[in-house]
């Protein structure tokens, strides 16, 4: 099976860009960070964060996220071990460059690891992960945010009245001063299996039907999803991630 992909990011109606991506297709790796903080804060961190999950990959043995030994337990525990250690290791560095005018920086990661017939899903904040099977788009996501802790608490009817002013702050973030606890979870793939990670500049904007919509284009499908949603009037940076098991 291969795995295609292709990404896109683009500043919309924002003055600066502080979302990023990252395609590593050899490690079977892909993420989304959206960063935040003000001032340079948000490139800096999301940057860094990826750029730190890289360099944790590029020092790992031949064996590498250990995605080809996710069939059974022991491989799926080992790849969620390293994956958790990945993600501590971006967050304690975006904690190290949280000083001065950036001290309030941080960013949010979604992160895809995929093999042959199984995938790690990872996600800290409110960036998302979806999966489009047989035309049918799924969340694998439940967003780190203070709407969905009410939801969890029972008290969902306040929170989506649609006054609730907080519903976009998040709970979760790297290089916030709290530990992070990443959600993984590991989903099967099969052939024709498409996954987009994005920021909340797509999915604030785009219902499932609009995200199932533009990801049924031929070509050029982060582009699509990014235009749809910059068309429907989002205010923030946008950035798509499509890959596709293809048993082509």
């Amino acid at each position: 099976m291969r795995i295609l992909h292709e990404g896109v990011s683009l500043t919309g109606r924002r003055a600066n860009n502080e979302d990023a991506l990252l395609e590593l297709p050899a490690r079977g790796l892909f993420a989304v960070a959206d960063g935040m903080g003000g001032y340079e804060g948000g490139e800096v961190a999301s940057r860094a964060a990826l750029a730190s999950i890289q360099a944790y990959c590029d020092m790992l043995d031949d064996t590498g996220l250990g995605l080809r030994d996710m069939g059974d337990a022991d491989g799926e525990q080992m790849v969620r071990e390293r994956l958790e250690l990945a993600i501590r290791v971006a967050d304690r560095e975006v904690r190290r460059r949280a000083v001065g005018v950036l001290r309030r920086m941080g960013t949010t990661l979604a992160l895809l690891a995929i093999g042959e017939t199984k995938a790690m899903i990872a996600h800290v904040g409110d960036s998302r992960v979806y999966r489009m099977r047989e035309g049918e788009v799924s969340v694998l996501t439940r967003d780190h945010s203070l709407l969905n802790e009410m939801r969890a608490a029972g008290l969902g009817g306040a929170a989506d009245t649609g006054q609730f002013r907080l519903k976009n702050i998040i709970t979760q973030a790297l290089g916030q001063g709290r530990t992070v606890v990443p959600d993984l979870t590991a989903v099967d793939v099969l052939p024709g299996d498409r996954f987009l990670l994005c920021s909340d500049g797509l999915s604030d904007v785009l219902d499932d039907e609009a995200i199932a919509w533009a990801m049924t284009s031929k070509n050029d499908v982060a582009r699509s999803l990014a235009d749809a949603a910059y068309e429907a009037g989002s205010h923030d940076n946008i950035t798509a991630l499509v890959v596709t098991a293809s048993d082509r």
